[in-house]
């Protein structure tokens, strides 16, 4: 046994560097060398035998031929020098083809005993494991052939050449069969190798996968998958058992299906690819509906194919990233936020510029007219005086919408519940405006129903709401249009819907409606004072009563905002609440 692991030793020894780290590649070094310095050996071992069966001295012929036999030890040893299989295979599968063409020739041509090696020829190649070799081997053989052929063809006439002993074709059948049976060793010996290290490998394999937090899985090319690692209960709540064949796929979202698909088809023809998509999980919280519907949680999969494995395997890692991606999506809402301010600021600068500037400037110009000397008319001071007093009131009405808006997104504005009655507050605001309606030649009317329960809710913001929506709806509706205040309850909330025949609003325009300094303004729309502050106000004293707010309208059909309230609220600060408004 010590001498049969010091020849192993030393034919390990002679491998070269560079396949010595690979034991299946050391593997087939390490046979091609044994096998070819052990045949070359017996050759010449046994050519004392042939000589002396011979019965004289060779010819120079069977010199030639002998000589060859050295071959297969010049590539063995070209094999442990450059560390090359592929030529020393081509080496060896070239002198052996040779040999064997050149000792054919000399007895008997096609019907040469020396063919019965030529399928030697093609079987050793197999073991240098390259397809080149193995059709390069075939073509060497059927070159062998055809030139046997060729020549006796020429007019060679066999048997003529060279006489071989009566036993030569025997024991060159024996010999045929016994090399034969040194390749089968081989590859049986590689295959033992082969198996022993993938079985290694997997065992490995399956350490690390059991024991990894993430989702290991092994595809098929069709994406089935044929392992699935235990962390499959972590990371998709299923047991690993479940995920196996189409498991996995069905549990993908049918929209990010493509992307799966294809990362897998990607890494099955050698790329490296990550991927995100969304995937099913039980919820698994113990206050969960037995119904509940499903819930996808996001994963990132990162694949490629098997290394040394032709059999188009893929093998992937899973991790779930539902966090990481809300808070991605936190950043880029926040981005869109803080952009959304950034033309909210340009917004309020051109707007509030534009309405501060014109009453500012008429009031400074008649100022100035009525501290003239010259100006002695009391119905134009009187005049004057009042354009100068609606300036001023306008301004008042900037400023106040916009610090309402402020104390609103700030979180210092209070909500005072007291007990009142609704038909009041909306009379005494219908009666406000009934003037102003009249200017504009619009009908303002209004609809109460009757019994209407007393609220408890903040009887100055509600008052607000109502005036800031009876002005919107009179502004924008032309000359001969009517505007219709109704309050009704409905499903325990008052139901207050302010609705005007005027301009209507666009599809596109409707959803920005109630952000701070947004103003329509269209082909259907003419200029109208104002900052846009007006419906801002009122959807944020909406959100602090715990109310709802909505906007329904039609392009040259009017408008109608409805806004429900609940009829009891208890007292409390807007700051228990700010971060909720800000969002509205």
């Amino acid at each position: 046994m010590a001498s049969l692991s010091a020849i192993s030793d030393f034919f390990g020894s002679l491998v070269h560097p560079s396949a010595a780290t690979d034991e299946v590649v050391a593997a087939r070094h390490r046979t091609f060398i044994l096998s070819h310095l052990a045949g070359g050996i017996i050759a010449f071992a046994a050519l004392p035998l042939i000589l002396l069966a011979r019965g004289g001295a060779p010819s120079a012929s069977e010199i030639a031929v002998l000589a060859w036999l050295v071959v297969p030890i010049l590539a063995a040893l070209d094999l442990s020098r450059t560390g090359q299989l592929e030529r020393a295979h081509f080496i060896s599968t070239a002198s052996l083809a040779g040999l064997i063409f050149a000792v054919a020739a000399m007895t008997g041509g096609v019907e040469s005993f020396a063919l019965v090696w030529l399928p030697v020829v093609a079987f050793e190649a197999v073991f240098s494991g390259s397809r080149r070799v193995v059709i390069a081997a075939l073509g060497v053989a059927a070159l062998v052939v055809i030139g046997l052929i060729a020549l006796e063809m020429a007019g060679v006439q066999r048997g003529t050449v060279y006489a071989a002993p009566d036993f030569i074709p025997e024991f060159a059948a024996l010999m045929a069969v016994v090399y034969a049976a040194g390749l089968a060793l081989r590859w049986d010996s590689i295959q033992k190798k082969t198996s022993q290290v993938r079985r290694t490998d997997e065992a490995r394999y399956h350490i690390l996968a059991d024991n990894m937090s993430d989702l290991v899985t092994r595809h098929t090319p069709n994406g089935a998958v044929v392992y699935a690692s235990p962390a499959s209960a972590r990371v998709l709540g299923t047991g690993a058992a479940d995920l196996e064949g189409r498991g996995y796929f069905e549990r993908v979202h049918v929209g990010d299906r493509p992307a799966y698909l294809t990362a897998l088809s990607e890494a099955g023809r050698g790329a490296t690819v990550t991927t995100e998509f969304r995937v099913r999980k039980p919820d698994q919280s113990a206050d969960a509906p037995l119904n509940a519907p499903p819930r996808f949680i996001w994963v990132e999969m990162k694949c490629r194919p098997m290394d040394d494995d032709r059999s188009g395997h893929v093998i992937s890692v899973t991790r779930e990233i539902t966090d990481r991606k809300e808070q991605q999506g936190t950043l880029e809402q926040a981005r869109v936020d803080a952009d959304r301010a950034n033309v909210a600021k340009g917004q309020f600068l051109a707007t509030v510029s534009h309405e501060l500037r014109t009453p500012l400037n008429a009031i400074i110009g008649f100022s100035e007219l009525l501290a003239s000397q010259e100006f002695a008319d009391d119905r134009r001071r009187r005049e004057y005086a009042g354009l100068i007093q609606e300036s001023g009131q306008h301004l008042l009405s900037v400023v106040n919408g916009i610090l309402d808006m402020s104390r609103i997104e700030s979180g210092n504005f209070a909500i005072v519940a007291e007990p009142f009655a609704i038909r009041p507050v909306v009379e005494s605001c219908v009666q406000m405006f009934t003037l102003k309606a009249a200017d504009a030649a619009v009908l303002l009317r209004h609809s109460i129903s009757a019994d209407l329960p007393e609220m408890m809710a903040d009887k100055r913001a509600c008052r607000q709401i109502l005036i800031n929506l009876l002005s919107n709806a009179i502004k924008f509706t032309p000359a001969g249009g009517v505007v219709t205040v109704a309050v009704h309850e409905d499903a325990e909330m008052l139901r207050i819907d302010v609705s005007d025949t005027g301009v209507g609003i666009a599809a596109d325009d409707i959803g920005q409606l109630g952000n701070s300094f947004f103003q329509v303004r269209g082909s259907y729309d003419r200029p109208y004072e104002g900052t846009g502050l007006g419906l801002s106000v009122v959807k944020g004293l909406v959100s602090l009563h715990g109310g709802t707010f909505a906007v329904s309208s039609e392009v040259g059909k009017g408008t109608c905002v409805s806004v429900r309230l609940p009829q009891y609220i208890a007292a409390r600060a807007i700051s228990d609440t700010g971060s909720s408004i800000a969002a509205a």
